[in-house]
């Protein structure tokens, strides 16, 4: 029989609502645990300046724990660049890194080279004219490039802009460029010559680990893909507010903390109180 919750990890699941508590307290004694969490807005608050965001410092600590236990691997899933991603996140090499909603991706063995076809690089090439068009005649709203296509940030433009912006984007992107994949996502609009979603690179990394559980936390419409991809044993986070198919759900970034915190006290329980496998 297996101590209560309260008697393994003292005080550090108060702040986590029961229910949520319970989920994690089953999940923690899976064999094979992958931890993957979104970015900005789950392990960081989001800032205005993409470049500045960094995760919380609770957040980070639960991470570094996480990793070191026996038969659990971490993942971070993104629809930053991975290049955005590794200057931001600075986290361990044994971290496992997903960036552009999947199109890049960083195992154990990065030796993986993105590269587009021919075709992808001229349906680029022509996305980037079209979008830097909006961007220069729209105030506040700037283009960020990403191996497979572009992101529009609107979060420091007026409410006005951001929706004229939105709506002549996508008009001139999708009447000049084919086979585009389009997310939305908080003040920003995503444009890709190549389709993946978080969901596809979630369903990738649990047959790369193994995992007989995943956990998954992201506060973003990108992140339901996600959530569809988790199945009976998984257990699905969604930060702030806005319709999901998530079954559980907190406010911010701090709760965040204590809920990995939370799993991080667990999983070090299961794994003193259970033999390791041979």
């Amino acid at each position: 029989m297996h101590a209560s919750i309260d008697s393994r990890v003292g005080s550090s699941g108060s702040g986590v609502p029961r229910q949520l508590r319970d989920a994690l307290a089953s999940l923690a004694r899976t064999d094979r645990l992958l931890v993957a969490l979104d970015f900005d807005g789950t392990l960081a608050p989001v800032v205005d300046d993409p470049a500045k965001a960094r995760a919380l410092p609770g957040s980070r600590a639960a991470v570094l724990r996480l990793l070191d236990v026996r038969d659990t691997r971490v993942a971070l899933v993104s629809g930053r660049a991975m290049e955005s991603l590794e200057e931001v996140a600075a986290v361990r090499d044994d971290t496992l890194l997903v960036g552009s909603h999947g199109v890049e991706v960083r195992l154990d063995s990065p030796d993986d080279v993105f590269t587009l076809d021919e075709d992808e690089q001229r349906r680029l090439g022509l996305l980037g004219d079209v979008l830097d068009q909006v961007a220069d005649n729209v105030d506040e709203v700037w283009l960020e490039q990403k191996p497979a296509g572009f992101a529009l940030h609107t979060r420091m433009a007026t409410e006005k802009n951001s929706r004229i912006a939105h709506l002549v984007a996508l008009s001139e992107a999708q009447a000049e460029v084919e086979d585009l994949t389009v997310r939305r996502g908080k003040d920003v609009l995503e444009f890709s010559v190549r389709s993946t979603t978080k969901g596809e690179a979630v369903e990738h990394l649990r047959r790369y680990t193994s995992s007989t559980a995943v956990f998954y936390a992201g506060d973003d419409v990108t992140d339901e893909d996600a959530f569809e991809a988790l199945g009976a044993d998984d257990l699905a986070l969604k930060i702030g507010a806005g319709v999901t198919i998530a079954d559980h759900r907190v406010a911010t970034p701090e709760d965040v903390a204590h809920v990995l915190t939370l799993l991080a006290d667990l999983r070090e329980a299961w794994a003193q109180e259970t033999p390791q496998s041979n």
